[in-house]
């Protein structure tokens, strides 16, 4: 719906040199947002150490904040590693810390700290459970370093929203003792039939976040090469890991499973657009709005009890909502009357703004700023409806629970639809999909 003004909760510094990724002015710790490279090793030692450590270095200097580099666990004491917003274990292997330096690291990651693991990292402290559950996954095997088709899983995560649906490279492909993707959340999978050696049955994951014992954990199997390191589209996979873990971007890493596509980037079947102006579908699978006031919605069908997530971004003070729990109807007035909008604004007073229930509940406005990523970068909704209750989280953050009272609407059957709101009003939306939840009483 109508607003005007500008986003005053998240600053956009300036822009990096790396495919025009920005990054939030905020740092965290006293002395700006500081980065540790940790790349100890007690077993195999990967000759891209040091090409890993010159480009988290630059990533850094780029990007604004500070990184330092050692191999020395003597490191991981309480009161250095409050110094620091993020650790990365950078190719370790083997145990590379002593029982005293293991509690003072897992003692970081409780009071919110960030682990940023790449390759090997997953090779390391097999015998402390506290590290396999913060990584995610331990190493099995490899095949021999060979190119394979990236798929990647969620585009609106820092470290992949700049890559396209498939990602094509070349690497040392880990096969993992276990599969993450119910306790993380998966970015990127490899797809085995690209290459030989994967033995993961199909379903391998190779990129995953999480948040972990009050801690943020982002895990990456690529770099084992040197050639990585200079790798523009890898820098940039590092770089919103990173971003990620220091929480200088936010992205929802809760694990996903049981979703399906409504709408993936490639077909709008099922969908039909009411009233004026349109969305356009770009060849990276991203719908922009233009034009309005309509609504693009999706016909196939309705829905009665559901998790519905989706991708969005707006590039300025843009207005667009999600509107659920409405009859079909070719009439975008229909949805606005009869259902409800969960409000994608820049700005505007409380119950008409991002996350609001529009003109009936206000988002928590404190949790909604500190999971609002700004203008020109990815945020996730999910939007959960369950007879009258309907939930809303932001990048993994529940901000808003409203039930409906009004007899004359009903959120227990309906369509869901994304607003196109007028010509001076683009918001763009990815990856739209449902999960069907039991209805309760049956």
């Amino acid at each position: 719906m109508h607003t005007t003004g500008r986003l005053t909760t998240a600053a956009v510094g300036a822009a990096l040199l790396l495919g025009g990724v920005t990054q939030p002015a905020a740092p965290h710790s006293a002395d700006g947002t500081r980065v540790l490279v940790f790349s100890k090793t007690a077993g195999f030692r990967h000759d891209s150490i040091p090409d890993g450590i010159a480009a988290v270095k630059q990533l850094g200097e780029t990007g604004g904040f500070t990184v330092d580099a050692t191999e020395d666990a003597g490191a991981f004491t309480p009161s250095n590693l409050r110094r620091y917003d993020a650790v990365v274990f950078l190719s370790t292997t083997g145990d590379v810390l002593e029982p005293t330096q293991q509690s003072a690291f897992e003692d970081y990651i409780g009071r919110g700290g960030g682990y940023v693991g790449i390759h090997a990292a997953a090779d390391t402290e097999y015998d402390w459970a506290f590290y396999g559950g913060l990584a995610g996954a331990y190493f099995q095997s490899h095949p021999a370093i060979q190119p394979a088709t990236v798929n990647v899983e969620d585009r609106a995560h820092p470290a992949t929203s700049e890559l396209g649906r498939t990602w094509q490279r070349t690497d040392e492909w880990y096969n993992y003792r276990s599969n993450p993707r119910d306790r993380a959340h998966v970015l990127a999978s490899l797809d085995e039939s690209s290459y030989t050696g994967g033995t993961m049955n199909g379903d391998h994951p190779i990129a995953w976040c999480q948040n972990y014992q009050g801690g943020r954990a982002f895990y990456t199997g690529g770099g084992h090469t040197k050639e990585s390191y200079a790798d523009p589209a890898f820098r940039r996979h590092l770089l919103g890991g990173i971003r990620w873990a220091v929480g200088e971007a936010q992205a929802d890493c809760r694990p996903e499973n049981g979703y399906r596509p409504l709408f993936d980037g490639t077909s709008l079947e099922g969908w039909k657009q009411a009233g004026p102006g349109s969305f356009t579908l770009d060849a990276d699978g991203t719908l922009t709005s233009q034009g309005g006031m309509g609504l693009l919605w999706y016909a196939a069908s309705g829905f009665s009890s559901y998790s519905l997530k989706l991708d969005w971004k707006t590039s300025g003070d843009d207005n667009s909502g999600v509107f659920v729990g409405f009859p079909p109807s070719d009439d975008p007035w229909s949805a606005v009357n009869n259902g409800y909008e969960i409000q994608i604004d820049a700005t505007d007073v409380p119950e008409k703004t991002t996350g609001s229930v529009y003109g009936f509940q206000s988002a928590d406005l404190k949790k909604r700023d500190r999971a609002l990523n700004p203008p020109g970068e990815w945020n996730t909704y999910e939007i959960r409806v369950e007879g009258e209750r309907l939930r809303v989280w932001l990048n993994g953050v529940k901000i808003n629970d409203f039930t409906n009272t009004d007899p004359a609407r009903s959120l227990t059957d309906g369509h869901i639809g994304i607003q196109n709101h007028g010509a001076d009003d683009q918001v763009s939306f990815r990856d739209i999909r449902i999960k069907e939840l039991p209805v309760k009483g049956k």
